[in-house]
This record gives C-alpha cells, sequence and structure tokens, in this order.
C-alpha cells in the first residue's frame, strides 16, 4: 500500500477545504492517502487527474492573468 501526504490547514469550525469534520479547531493537519497496489498506474493517474480538476483550490488557473504563455512561447523539443 503506498500513501500520499498532503500538509493542510483547518479554518476556525475545524474543517478542512473538503469538509471533512476534525476536532481540531484552527489548526494544522496533515492528511494522508492510502492507495491499493493492485490499483494499474494509469488509472490511479487519471483517478487524481480527475479529481484535481474538480477541486476549487486550482479554481484561480482560470483567472485569464494567469494566462502568461502562448503556443509561440520557448522552443519545441524534439528528442
Amino acid at each position: 500500500m503506498r500513501a500520499i501526504e498532503i500538509a493542510s490547514k483547518t479554518d476556525a469550525r475545524g474543517h478542512l477545504k473538503i469538509d471533512c469534520q476534525l476536532d481540531s479547531l484552527d489548526s494544522n493537519v496533515r492528511v494522508i492517502i492510502l492507495l491499493d497496489d493492485n490499483i494499474p498506474d494509469q488509472d490511479e493517474e487519471k483517478l487524481w487527474m480527475s479529481s484535481i480538476s474538480k477541486n476549487p483550490a486550482f479554481d484561480f488557473l482560470n483567472d485569464p492573468s494567469e494566462d502568461v504563455y502562448s503556443i509561440n512561447d520557448g522552443v519545441p523539443f524534439n528528442d
């Protein structure tokens, strides 16, 4: 079994951004996600990408001011 650890902070009511009630109020917490080793990596990646694409913590990326690069920036990488 593999684990993913995410640092977070509870709000004044003791809630994480994922709305998980905790007894500890307004304090730092650690979230540990345990993954079954039997899940193929590709399915795990799809699940992770799906989860973070719906996470409101990343809503700021929809702001047009975050579009600092265009298709014309950089140099193509041809291996």
